[in-house]
């Protein structure tokens, strides 16, 4: 029983990640059609992004009343009608209507999701879910290209997409009772019986390491979306290289993320979440010094794949240690919290570093990447010998 719902909570995962790069993909197609500058698809994103900080921030409150299998469920219906809803819009008002649900939907899962597996499973599940994710966010574009290519237009890219979470949400609800018989859902847990009163900010940022863990993964969060968003620029406009073979390497970032959490989940074996983190820091510093040397595209494309590689096990190993380091009956509110703080970095650090680059030059981008790895590893550190010491 145990292991179909963790099979469950794969799906899942993939379905997660299978919207997030629509968008990017369809929007070359969308931003004519509307008839608006090609800045707009970062309204887009924003209010998505504002949608996903608010029910995260709410994932401890409504999981403790609901269940994760409830959230689940529900969220990925929101998403499924919410994508629906993209696939029938013909006007930009009317996409930026539909993606306050859109992120509303996927906030609150991802958040629950991630606190449960965190509670239940070891450290290797979470980076193979994690890898999943990246499996599902490489497959969106992919379809959306099967519309595009095929005739049918964007619209029917995101039906596409629509049609598959649907078919989720139907398995998802079918299979509430597995929830329930594993006796793991959250509602079930002794720490939540004890607890059942959800924890505000003002608590969350009371409990000792708080500050210093939501610094980190800011910082972790900002260096991922930051290199994501501009190597290929960084390739083109510093390296010399050609916008075609830019736009191929740049993905490179991705495919290490998600190459390097397959390869995580076996490291686990061996190694605790703390090691792993410091592995991935240590792998991104390598990466950034090869994008400071100055031998152009001969380093600068490994470099970006060791940053990749080195981001791999940070996301998950982080989210994976919260209970181990705050509790089981304060690891919801925080990993809410979390969430929140990764959309607020990857919404305000890329736009932060366009400005820097194009006020000065976008050579800073590994300049800008080691200072956000600095901030990251010292906050780390300070909230291991704040725990340890605490324990």
């Amino acid at each position: 029983m145990i292991q179909l719902l963790l099979a469950l909570i794969y799906l899942s995962f993939i379905s997660l990640g299978l919207p997030d790069s629509l968008l990017g993909a369809a929007w070359p197609s969308m931003y004519i059609e509307f008839g608006v500058p090609v800045s707009y698809a970062g309204a887009v994103s924003v209010i998505i992004a504002v949608g996903a900080v608010i029910s995260s921030l709410q994932s401890d409150r409504l999981t403790k009343k609901y269940g994760t299998g409830r959230i689940t469920a529900f969220s990925v219906s929101l998403t499924a009608v919410s994508l629906f809803g993209f696939s029938l819009c013909h006007s930009f008002p009317m996409l930026c209507l539909w993606a306050v649900p859109y992120g509303l939907g996927a906030g609150s899962v991802d958040a629950s999701l991630n606190n449960y597996v965190a509670l239940h499973y070891k450290s290797r599940h979470m980076s193979w879910l994690h890898c999943m994710w990246g499996v599902g966010a490489s497959a969106g574009p992919y379809i959306m290209r099967y519309a595009l290519t095929g005739g049918k237009g964007w619209n029917m890219g995101y039906r596409y997409v629509a049609f598959i979470q649907m078919a989720l949400t139907v398995i998802l609800f079918v299979c509430l009772p597995l929830w329930r018989k594993s006796n793991h859902d959250i509602i079930n847990t002794q720490a939540d019986k004890s607890e059942k009163k959800a924890l505000t900010l003002k608590q969350v940022f009371r409990i000792k390491g708080t500050k210093e863990i939501l610094t980190a993964f800011f910082c972790y969060c900002a260096i991922e979306q930051t290199a994501g968003l501009w190597a290929g620029s960084y390739f083109v406009l510093h390296n010399g290289m050609s916008a075609n073979r830019a736009a191929g390497f740049a993905s490179m970032l991705f495919i290490g993320i998600t190459v390097g959490r397959a390869i995580s989940g076996f490291l686990t074996f061996k190694l605790n979440d703390v090691k792993m983190i410091r592995l991935g820091q240590g792998i991104i510093l390598a990466g950034i010094i090869l994008l400071l040397l100055p031998f152009g595209e001969t380093v600068s494309v490994p470099g970006l794949i060791l940053i990749g590689l080195g981001c791999a096990p940070i996301f998950p190993c982080v989210i994976h240690s919260t209970p181990e380091f705050f509790g089981a009956d304060k690891s919801q509110a925080i990993i809410g919290i979390q969430m929140a703080y990764a959309c607020i970095g990857t919404c305000v650090m890329p736009p932060l570093f366009g400005v820097i680059a194009n006020v000065i030059s976008i050579a800073l981008l590994p300049v800008f990447l080691l200072i956000l790895l600095v901030v990251m590893f010292l906050e780390y550190e300070f909230l291991l010998k704040k725990i340890f010491v605490d324990k």
